[in-house]
């Protein structure tokens, strides 16, 4: 069976997040990204989407866009045939993070979106190179063209999202576990550790990326991604 991939992207972004992989992916079989624009709770925000997708998917999120894809397969995991969490964090929001974002929000909700943004998405994030900031010049248009409001809305979400180990322990699908060697946001010793609790779980670092590998080795993260997609299903 060729199972439809659904994509689910971070904060503040949409489709150009994995621009590349869709371009090819799509040639050889469904794929669709999944917006997480609804909602200012995880659950909701997972809820709007599973109302939206196939009945049989395989599952990939970046950053938020993981949140929310350990939200999916534990509220739906006989929906989930495979599973693929980039560059995220299964725990939940410590209460200094959760407090600083509220500064954020005010200064978004102030017309100061690109500011917030700079802060948020900051070049030590992603691996030095040139592409670093082209990378961050595509999160800006991302985040302008989505707006301050989806910004408040998904702050919010994030800050009162639940610690998903406990889901991640239950996973039974082929999972693959993918983190930019460079990414100083969500480290790549936590993600060794979400591995770890995933039964089974495959572990891939994409090397000279950080946060965003999708944007910043894009064919790397492809191979990973295909990989991931050869990986036998687990029958029954």
């Amino acid at each position: 069976m060729t199972e439809p991939v659904v994509f689910v992207p971070g904060m503040m972004c949409d489709a150009r997040l994995f621009e590349q992989q869709f371009r090819v992916m799509s040639s050889e079989r469904a794929v669709m990204v999944a917006p997480i624009t609804q909602g200012e709770r995880v659950e909701e925000i997972a809820s709007n989407i599973l109302d939206q997708l196939p009945q049989r998917f395989a599952l990939a999120g970046l950053s938020m866009g993981g949140i929310v894809a350990m939200e999916l397969i534990r509220r739906a995991p006989d929906r989930v045939s495979r599973l693929a969490l980039m560059d995220t964090d299964a725990q939940a929001e410590t209460p200094a993070v959760a407090a600083a974002r509220e500064l954020l929000i005010v200064r978004a909700r102030a017309g100061r979106l690109d500011e917030v943004m700079a802060e948020a998405m900051k070049p030590e994030y992603l691996a030095p190179g040139p592409r670093r900031m082209e990378v961050l010049a595509i999160v800006q248009d991302m985040a302008r063209d989505l707006g301050p409001e989806i910004f408040v809305q998904q702050s919010r979400a994030l800050q009162r999202r639940r610690d998903q180990q406990a889901t991640l322990r239950r996973i039974k699908v082929p999972t693959m576990v993918i983190c930019g060697a460079e990414d100083r946001l969500t480290s790549v010793k936590r993600h060794a550790f979400m591995s770890e609790l995933i039964p089974k779980s495959t572990f891939r670092v994409i090397e000279n990326a950080g946060h965003l590998p999708t944007l910043e080795q894009p064919q790397a993260t492809l191979d990973a991604l295909r990989d991931w997609l050869r990986q036998p299903l687990v029958q029954g």
